[in-house]
């Protein structure tokens, strides 16, 4: 299997994580700007959008790095995807939460806090943006103090990759944050696992 992507990019991270605790073997390719150009044809032959991850599993080809989470921990049997309909629906509700609430609402103060775009200053939508994104890890921070220090069902799932590496970029992003206890011992817990280690380092945003 071939994982195509920069490890810069928080999604392919989200891939490589689950491909490793499911024990897969892959190659990486760097793709990605500044190193190598998605937009090229022969990248757009496999993934038309121009973005990170695509995988090409024995001439499969996938791509959203939420759809390619869930088919490596399914098709290798992972209990990172649970068998239980209502346990992966809850697993699957947070997954989708990470990308469809959570990263639009820090989209633009990470832009200007940590990309530092001149075109991302102004004033009052940095301020909309880090009251949203406070706001969603507020739930987050209540979610993982209900459930045990684990997103759902009380054990780790994709859900906690997914979240751990929004924490991440949470953690990574220099503004005044709230002090959210429960965020941090699952960002910490699962950074220090030897795999976490590989893609919460300090040289990952």
């Amino acid at each position: 299997m071939r994982v195509l992507g920069r490890i810069s990019s928080s999604n392919v991270r989200k891939v490589l994580w689950t491909a490793d605790l499911c024990g897969i073997a892959y190659e990486h390719e760097d793709w990605g700007m500044p190193r190598r150009d998605p937009r090229v044809p022969e990248f757009l032959r496999l993934n038309p959008n121009g973005t990170v991850p695509v995988i090409v599993d024995d001439g499969f080809v996938l791509w959203e790095s939420s759809a390619i989470m869930r088919y490596l921990a399914q098709k290798w049997d992972s209990d990172l995807w649970p068998d239980d309909t209502q346990e992966r629906a809850l697993v699957d509700q947070w997954l989708t939460w990470q990308a469809t609430e959570l990263l639009p609402s820090w989209l633009y103060a990470v832009t200007a806090f940590l990309a530092k775009n001149p075109d991302f200053t102004d004033p009052e939508r940095i301020a909309q943006s880090v009251d949203g994104w406070s706001a969603n890890m507020r739930m987050l921070e209540a979610q993982l103090s209900a459930g045990g220090g684990f997103v759902a069902n009380g054990r780790l799932s994709l859900a906690d990759l997914a979240l751990a590496l929004s924490s991440h970029r949470w953690f990574s992003t220099p503004f005044e944050r709230p002090q959210l206890p429960a965020v941090s011992e699952h960002y910490e817990r699962l950074k220090a696992t030897d795999e976490g280690r590989k893609y919460l380092g300090a040289d990952t945003p």
